[in-house]
């Protein structure tokens, strides 16, 4: 004999004064006919709060999730509430957003290892990277000292230029020489760029080199933490003696 679909409806359990959910799930199944007993129960929380404890989940109820519960009381299945298509697209989202991270952090690792090998196979000894850093900070000493004196000269130029206009006693100046004066202050202002350009260089090639530096020596010392102890793995030939220096001639008499 079919029986009716028994409902009890218990407030949720963090109101004061309310049943737990455990003896709420007893009584559930003491209210149930004696063959439903014997059967699984579904929890579920209708639109206002209220949970619910039934033999079958309503079919204006499926969408919002349940928890299918044993006779003993045990949850045994959960399903999860259907997501709305802003949630879906938020969830995609955000999906999405995960794996242009990885895809950067791929991108990085990659670029990080073809730079160590890069520096690995640019530099023997840390006393490279020292040569190599020198040889770039002449170079913009170079081109700063140039920058320099030529701006000097064109300060030297402009005062004569300004004086031969005091000379005028007020008279207007030719064309030619407001001209050249025009010219001349563009090309300190030019100067001027290039002189802190060539500055701001010299902070960032000393940063670079000395980051080169530390980097290959955890490099080395990760590679060296890796190699066997002396007297263990292959062996290597012993390092041959140098060469004698051959004895230079006699210098001739004259």
């Amino acid at each position: 004999m079919k029986h009716a679909n028994a409902t009890v409806r218990v407030r949720p359990a963090r109101q004061p004064g309310r049943w737990p959910v455990p003896a709420a799930i007893l009584l559930a199944i003491g209210l149930f006919p004696a063959g439903a007993a014997l059967a699984a129960m579904y929890k579920w929380v209708d639109d206002k709060g209220v949970v619910h404890y039934t033999d079958t989940v309503p079919p204006d109820a499926v969408n919002k999730g349940s928890v299918q519960i044993s006779p003993q009381g045990i949850p045994i299945k959960k399903v999860d509430p259907a997501i709305t298509p802003d949630q879906r697209k938020a969830r995609e989202a955000e999906q999405e957003r995960q794996q242009e991270r990885q895809r950067e952090a791929a991108k990085q690792q990659t670029e990080t290892e073809r730079r160590d090998r890069a520096l690995l196979d640019s530099y023997t000894t840390e006393n490279d990277i020292e040569l190599a850093k020198s040889r770039a900070v002449k170079t913009l000493q170079a081109a700063l000292q140039s920058a320099q004196a030529y701006s000097a000269q064109l300060t030297k130029r402009k005062v004569a230029i300004l004086e031969r206009k005091a000379a005028l006693g007020g008279k207007p100046a030719p064309a030619d020489l407001e001209r050249e004066l025009a010219s001349i202050d563009a090309e300190l202002g030019r100067q001027s760029d290039i002189v802190a350009q060539k500055n701001r260089q010299l902070v960032e090639v000393a940063a670079r080199y000395d980051a080169d530096k530390e980097r290959w020596q955890a490099l080395k010392g990760a590679s060296n933490a890796t190699r066997p102890p002396p007297g263990q793995g292959v062996a290597t030939a012993p390092n041959p003696a140098p060469a004698p220096t051959p004895a230079q001639p006699p210098a001739s008499r004259k």
